[in-house]
């Protein structure tokens, strides 16, 4: 009875949904593409054979994390054909680096049994694999009755994802219980993952750490840094409200740092470092560029720069997708996005592949596990606040005797504790 009050106030959504799809479809033109397949119609024919391999993938991380699983599926299933879906519009760019002939990448399925339904009739998946998070009720349900083995691999759960689970247990519980097995990327996971009655197959770690940096990207960002005399720090994946934490901060104009690099007073935050911005969101480019010229500082996008050489200014804007390996090549330190805001964190493990040192703020509880490794190591430093991690990360870029060895424990971070896709997939494998 409940899922059927939830079923139904899906299907009342989706006029509202269209909507807000064409809205954001001004900006980013993707969420205007096959706009039918996220209610389960499709202008490709129907799979006659039930060979695909259905990976979920929601967004840009989870899409780049699924990478790995999927070589490493592909090495295990030679001939494998991959069926991808996403959420997002930078999920679904990103995907389709990872298709080959004969695979299919379409949106997510809206989470009413009818979209579900012809999904899964459409498609015909011989197993699902939904990445980290992305459990829905009608989803799983239409799965069991379809027969379709589905998991949920590098799956996490923090402790506030599952008291708004705990809230929502009429839902939550059926639907995690009616996974056919799941993989968690650290013991805590599991155990907040069985009190919602889901059945834990093995701890495996995060497949992120088994991700390689673009060479090619950080190379040309180790390149462009050679046109900057100041150390540059990164924002990376910067989120709404935090940029504005970063210019109150250069509003203060105090005399930032310790004599050993600031002899005289006048030199402020804003002009001690270059700072380099990357907003989370590709919607929020141009309003976070108003954001600093608004301000009184001078702009550069990176989307301008001519021969990829960085123009003079204040503030270089990071306004491309997929290039993250290029700027934290640019960079000698990042402060952490979403983790100034009560929004949980990005994924520092990028970063740290890229031999980026990070600072991060109070709120990282979509990344613990990783958070508390990058601080034991080293390559990462925990701040109280924007103010502080501002002030922390600009001591560090000045220490080069500290940089150099964050630096360090950055690079090899990632190197104990690969092997997590391998793992999955092998798993993945046996449970057929």
């Amino acid at each position: 009875m409940i899922r059927f009050l939830y079923s139904c106030a899906l299907t009342l959504m989706q006029p509202l949904v269209r909507r807000k799809l064409r809205r954001r479809a001004v900006q980013e033109p993707v969420y205007g593409e096959a706009v039918e397949e996220r209610f389960g119609r499709y202008t490709a024919p129907a799979e006659t054979a039930s060979d695909l391999v259905w990976v979920h993938a929601v967004s840009l991380g989870e899409t780049r994390a699924a990478a790995v699983l999927v070589t490493q599926l592909r090495l295990l299933l030679p001939g494998m054909r991959l069926l991808l879906t996403h959420g997002t519009a930078t999920g679904r760019v990103q995907g389709r680096s990872l298709l080959q002939e004969g695979d299919v990448q379409v949106w997510q399925p809206w989470d009413t049994p009818a979209a579900v339904a012809r999904f899964l009739t459409h498609f015909r998946p011989r197993l699902g694999l939904l990445m980290e998070t992305e459990v829905w009720p009608n989803l799983v349900a239409g799965c069991t009755a379809a027969g379709v083995p589905l998991c949920l691999v590098n799956a996490r759960l923090s402790d506030k994802s599952l008291r708004q689970a705990q809230q929502l247990a009429w839902l939550s519980r059926p639907a995690y219980r009616g996974l056919r097995a799941v993989w968690a990327q650290s013991e805590a996971d599991a155990q907040r993952l069985r009190s919602l009655g889901a059945k834990v197959a093995g701890v495996m770690g995060n497949f992120k750490f088994d991700a390689t940096p673009d060479a090619t990207q950080l190379a040309q960002g180790k390149a462009m840094r050679q046109h900057s005399a100041r150390p540059v720090l990164v924002f990376a994946s910067s989120r709404e409200g935090e940029e504005a934490m970063l210019i109150e901060k250069f509003r203060q104009k105090v005399p930032l740092a310790p004599v050993e690099y600031a002899q005289a007073a006048p030199e402020t935050i804003a002009n001690t470092v270059q700072w380099l911005i990357v907003p989370r969101h590709p919607q929020r480019f141009a309003e976070v560029a108003r954001l600093f010229e608004d301000a009184g500082l001078r702009v550069s996008r990176r989307s301008t720069w001519v021969d990829g050489v960085p123009a003079e200014a204040d503030i270089w804007l990071g306004d491309t997708l997929g290039e993250m390996p290029l700027y934290f090549g640019l960079a000698d330190a990042a402060l952490l996005g979403g983790s100034f805001a009560p929004l949980g964190g990005q994924n520092l493990i990028e970063a740290a592949a890229c031999g980026c040192p990070v600072v991060m703020g109070p709120h990282t509880f979509n990344f613990v596990g990783a958070a508390q490794l990058a601080e034991e190591a080293g390559a990462a430093l925990r701040a109280l606040d924007l103010a502080d991690a501002v002030d922390q990360a600009v001591g560090l870029v000045h220490s080069p005797g500290r940089l150099a060895q964050a630096h360090t424990a950055a690079l090899a971070l990632c190197t104990p504790h690969r092997g997590a896709a391998r793992r999955t997939a092998e798993a993945v494998v046996a449970l057929r």
